[in-house]
């Protein structure tokens, strides 16, 4: 089985957020932050499974601080773990003034993606991916552990939803 490096899924977009983004109140749209988040993990997931992808969810984001017009806005990606045919791709967002340089985390993501199988390879059914190669590193195992404790959080809530139907 091939094993993938989270490095290797690293993905980064820098946009400035102009007038077309933004709300009456000089504010960027949440909306258009969380398109741009979508965009940003759906480059990690692809580099990670090497086939398309669709987004299965993205968990809440709470936006820490207004993002006004004129700032840059950097989004950085990477995968946080990978089960049998689905994966969480983590993502920071954080704004830039271009006057100052003074950067600040606005907020962070993390999104679900389902590989699929593609071209002659019918139907579109999720695809077993590869594995994510963490080593021992210390960091990284705290991401897989606090990935696996989101999931089962995710999967209870769904869950319980179904339960109300």
């Amino acid at each position: 089985m091939r094993r993938v490096s989270p490095q290797e899924t690293e993905a980064q977009q820098t946009h400035i957020v102009l007038p077309s983004h933004s709300n009456a109140h000089g504010n960027a749209f949440g909306g258009q932050i969380v398109a741009w988040t979508d965009i940003c993990a759906a480059v990690s997931a692809q580099r990670f499974a090497r086939r398309p992808v669709v987004t299965a969810s993205i968990d809440e984001l709470h936006f820490l601080q207004a993002v006004k017009v004129g700032m840059i806005v950097e989004l950085r990606s990477m995968v946080n773990r990978a089960w049998n045919t689905s994966m969480e791709i983590g993502v920071r967002i954080e704004a830039e003034d271009p006057r100052t340089g003074a950067r600040s985390h606005c907020c962070s993501a993390y999104l679900t993606f389902v590989a699929l199988r593609d071209g002659d390879e019918a139907p579109k059914t999720p695809i077993v991916l590869p594995e994510l190669d963490i080593s021992a590193s210390e960091i990284w195992l705290r991401r897989h552990h606090e990935a696996q404790l989101r999931r089962d959080h995710r999967l209870r809530t769904r869950e319980e939803r179904r339960g109300h139907r």
